[in-house]
């Protein structure tokens, strides 16, 4: 098996080099496009909110051309690199701090502790759940309307734009499996949970198709027990990822793959596709449990919250380390996967098709 992932590994590694290789300036693949998600894709806009899940300082950042900005990672994340492939000539601003950005290519809503459900991770402060983001582009869409002239312009216009949402995460890590501080782990089964919040997503989604969505780039939940703070807090040795958490995602992907077909059949002017981030990271040995000693694959000294601490001085090896800080992927794994979002090596990473035939459906 091993073996299998290693060789697998190389495959996405050379899809890197040979889309870099094809990668040209020109016209946006896509008009716009919409982020919406948690930590994993915010670009700042938690900056201002009154959480202990913010990174606007250092060493987040680091790698980053302007510095601290936001994103909880030491460079760009997934989406960036996503907007980078779709050739985007400027990064998608984030909802919070859109002035002077030309809102008509697209806004990032994403907000890092975030989840589908409405409670999840309000222990650590304040964040935009899944069902506000939703509200903020409501707010985008009225101002695009004025812009374009016309409330049909506007959704002539949206129709055509990717509509990127990387969430749920969080409903697990920052709410099912916090026992003693959410009762969802009382009230519902695994299989329970899945069904409840793949309902509450259904609706969601269903919601951005009333208001013009047409290509939909859904991310499944990865490998969440595999995570540096989930090991340390649930594994076993400290170095084993904790597979009741694992196997709860994995339900909840499966809900969301029902919900891509579904959607598909019944929603024909729109087209769904489900990126198996969980099938993203078994390929990478690093990032499912394979890497050794828990130390080693993370990048920065963390506090209670699992984020770096302030001003703290992260690790030199940030291409080969997996983890910035106990839970979020470093620029290099964070290209990674949105390469193999953008164009799957492998047909098991995206279904029914990856990100660059979606665009191009």
């Amino acid at each position: 098996m091993m073996g299998f992932e290693t060789n697998l590994w190389l495959v996405v590694l050379f899809s890197i080099v040979t889309l870099k290789q094809q990668c040209v300036v020109g016209e946006p693949q896509v008009p716009c496009l919409f982020i919406f998600g948690d930590s994993l894709s915010d670009s700042g806009n938690n900056n201002n909110l009154f959480t202990n899940a913010k990174v606007n300082h250092l060493p987040y950042g680091i790698d980053f051309p302007t510095g601290p900005t936001g994103r909880f990672t030491n460079g760009r994340t997934a989406a960036d690199f996503i907007t980078q492939y779709l050739g985007f000539e400027h990064l998608i601003p984030p909802f919070a701090n859109t002035s002077g950005s030309d809102i008509v290519q697209g806004v990032n809503y994403a907000s890092g502790a975030a989840g589908i459900r409405i409670e999840t991770g309000s222990h650590l402060g304040e964040n935009i759940c899944l069902e506000e983001q939703i509200k903020n582009h409501k707010v985008i869409i009225s101002q695009i309307s004025e812009k374009l002239g016309s409330e049909q312009e506007a959704k002539e216009h949206i129709n055509k734009c990717l509509y990127y949402i990387n969430i749920g995460s969080n409903d697990y890590l920052n709410n099912y499996f916090m026992k003693t501080r959410y009762p969802t782990h009382r009230m519902y089964t695994p299989e329970q949970y899945a069904g409840s919040l793949a309902h509450e997503y259904s609706i969601q989604l269903k919601e951005l198709h009333d208001l013009g969505a047409r290509k939909f780039a859904l991310f499944g939940v990865g490998l969440i027990g595999c995570v540096p703070m989930e090991i340390a807090t649930h594994g076993g040795n400290g170095t084993i990822c904790v597979e009741e958490e694992n196997e709860a995602a994995n339900i909840f992907n499966e809900r969301v793959k029902v919900l891509v077909d579904q959607f598909n059949k019944d929603l024909s002017d729109a087209k769904f596709i489900l990126i198996n981030s969980d099938s993203i990271d078994s390929s990478n040995p690093q990032l499912s449990g394979g890497s050794g000693s828990n130390d080693f694959i993370k990048c920065c000294k963390v506090g209670i919250t699992g984020l770096c601490e302030p001003n703290s001085e992260p690790c030199r090896d940030r291409n080969i380390i997996p983890f910035f800080d106990a839970y979020h992927p470093t620029e290099r794994f964070q290209q990674i996967t949105a390469m193999s979002a953008y164009r799957a090596p492998v047909p098991s990473m995206a279904y029914p098709m990856d990100i660059s035939h979606l665009v191009t459906s």
